[in-house]
């Protein structure tokens, strides 16, 4: 009988601190998320070196934390994995110094996970039957990607951003109109409230690549002429134009190969109309779509671990 395989994971990238024991790759025992947000959202956006600090601060209680709601030991943990990047240079460091520390003194293997990876991972915990090759739209703060996943470790990336990620262009439109820090979510709930109304700037690219960076302008520069525009109104136009632009990219890459599964990851996948939009176009075309638990949206440990095992 196969042993079972428990990876401890580090996630550190940007503004959560978070460790995870989970088994098997699909199966989690613990992930504790230390945020960042109440700090941050004094200044409008993560603030790099107050990032860092506080992940030195908090790392070794989420590490505790992790274990004892695992029921687990360090003795137990078969590997340790951190995340390597993308991300803030100085978090990553203070994940990745303590995954080494842990692994000498422990002498246990240590290896590390691309960020966007485990992202991707994050939808084989909630969806353990799922297995490539699959598409999957990588939606975040830093990265907009459309890759193909052709099996576990081999991935072809069709399209990504040229300019802003569309979780950037979600926290700075926020930001400009007075939602505060978080924007997605803010934006998110205002938009239900507003009707897309707002006539705003298309990007048309040959290729499966994206564009945000136009459209974001556009709205802060209507936001500036005109202080007294409907917020609401603003925010659901963004909203209702960045997914048309999402959906249509993905679905051109799905026809072009062939491929009827399709997954979404990264924080903006807990966007509620994005959502909606996805699953509409899986009743209506055949598609079948994944997205994972809101809890494992946003950056977290579990998904570094699963994608360790996989």
């Amino acid at each position: 009988m196969k042993k079972d395989c428990i990876v401890l994971g580090i996630e550190s990238s940007c503004d959560e601190t978070s460790v995870a024991v989970v088994k098997n790759g699909r199966e989690v025992l613990s992930n504790v998320i230390h945020s960042q947000i109440d700090i941050h959202k004094q200044f409008g956006g993560v603030v790099p070196e107050i990032a860092s600090r506080n992940h030195v601060e908090a790392i070794s209680t989420v590490t505790k934390e992790a274990l004892e709601q695992a029921n687990m030991q360090f003795e137990d943990i078969d590997v340790i994995a951190c995340t390597y990047g993308p991300g803030l240079v100085g978090a990553l460091l203070v994940g990745l110094s303590y995954g080494k520390a842990l692994s000498f003194a422990l002498q246990k293997p240590l290896v590390g996970v691309n960020h966007l990876q485990g992202h991707i991972a994050a939808n084989y915990i909630t969806f353990p039957e799922l297995t490539p090759p699959f598409l999957c739209l990588v939606i975040s703060g830093g990265h907009t990607h459309l890759i193909h996943i052709k099996d576990y470790t081999e991935f072809e990336i069709l399209g990504k951003t040229r300019d802003d990620a569309i979780g950037e262009a979600f926290d700075k439109i926020a930001r400009v109109i007075g939602l505060g820090y978080p924007g997605g979510p803010k934006v998110d709930a205002l938009a239900k409230q507003g009707k897309q109304n707002i006539e705003l700037p298309k990007p048309h690219l040959e290729d499966l690549d994206f564009s945000f960076s136009g459209i974001k302008t556009a709205i802060i520069n209507l936001h500036h002429k005109n202080p007294e525009i409907n917020k609401a109104d603003l925010c659901c136009s963004f909203e209702k134009l960045a997914a048309e632009i999402l959906v249509e990219n993905t679905k051109k890459a799905s026809n072009k190969l062939g491929i009827s599964k399709i997954a979404l990851a990264g924080g903006v996948s807990a966007n509620s109309y994005i959502r909606e939009q996805f699953s509409k176009l899986g009743k209506e075309e055949g598609y079948t779509i994944y997205y994972p638990k809101l809890e494992l949206c946003t950056d977290n440990a579990a998904m570094i671990a699963s994608a360790r095992v996989l």
